[in-house]
């Protein structure tokens, strides 16, 4: 009886074991379903919200595109306007002096009035070799060199412009030594753009300095003048198309000069530096083809 009684409660252990452990697995089953139904769940809603977040920065890009489009449609119209303002306005006075009675015509009225015309012809053409100039891809001939050569170009440039506006451009020692891979010609485009601006902003007895050093596979270039700095609100727009705080200009010359720099796998950046005046750095790395 005692035998059959262990027996008894060993078999009654046994299966309290069994039924416990197929608890154990069970609720481990259902755990792990439930957390994969979880994991799917969340991938679900994880593609969901990527899905969403592409739609977002595709909107968002699209959004920027169109607010730069419009931005460059206004200013190309208001460039475009302005000439062809005068040119109407001066050939209606050609018609209307041709057209007065006797045929009398005012020969210096007449000059005065085809040479404006001449004037806003030059301009629009001007203007439309800039634009062409911006949307045309710029095949670069880049080759290591010193900057020596692109310095004394620039130097040689600039001198008719320090008598126009009395402003001084100084070279940093040292930089005409730094090597670059560049295509020279584009570079000097660059750089004769920001020299003439600083020029333009620092006026009678300011300065431009330009500065050149290495910087680990990359050229750098500082051009910093004396003036007063760009507002902190436009910094981010100085390189946008058709943007410009002058009165006369197409607002194209610093964008172009983002093109230039761009194609060189390179960067511009602007800031105003403490001392006053504004500081443009280009890097220029030494990938591409040189030859």
């Amino acid at each position: 009886m005692i035998e059959l009684a262990e027996t008894t409660r060993d078999a009654t252990d046994v299966t309290q074991r069994e039924r416990e452990l197929g608890a154990i697995i069970t609720a481990y089953n259902d755990v792990t379903e439930r957390l994969k139904q979880s994991h799917e769940s969340l991938q679900r809603e994880v593609a969901r919200l990527h899905g969403e977040l592409h739609r977002t920065n595709e909107a968002l890009r699209r959004s920027e595109r169109l607010a730069a489009l419009g931005e460059m449609a206004a200013g190309l119209a208001h460039e475009i306007r302005n000439p062809l303002g005068g040119i109407a306005l001066y050939a209606s006075m050609l018609s209307q002096a041709a057209g007065r009675e006797g045929g009398a015509v005012d020969a210096a009225q007449t000059r005065t009035a085809a040479t404006r015309i001449a004037n806003g012809v030059r301009t629009l053409e001007r203007l439309i070799a800039e634009i062409l100039d911006f949307a045309q891809e710029h095949r670069l001939e880049r080759q290591r060199c010193r900057l020596g050569s692109v310095f004394e170009a620039l130097r040689d440039a600039m001198a008719p412009w320090e008598e126009q506006t009395g402003a001084v451009m100084a070279l940093a020692t040292g930089s005409a030594d730094v090597e670059a891979c560049v295509d020279t010609g584009r570079l000097h485009r660059v750089l004769v753009n920001l020299v003439m601006n600083g020029m333009q902003a620092a006026g009678r007895g300011g300065r431009v300095d330009v500065t050149a050093r290495r910087d680990g596979d990359s050229a750098v270039i500082e051009v910093a003048d004396s003036g007063p700095g760009i507002a902190e609100d436009l910094l981010l727009r100085v390189f946008n198309p058709f943007f410009t705080t002058k009165d006369t200009g197409t607002g194209l010359g610093l964008a172009i000069v983002h093109r230039i720099i761009e194609a060189h796998d390179g960067s511009i950046a602007v800031c105003n530096r403490a001392g006053g005046g504004a500081v443009f750095t280009l890097r220029l790395p030494d990938g591409g083809s040189a030859g």
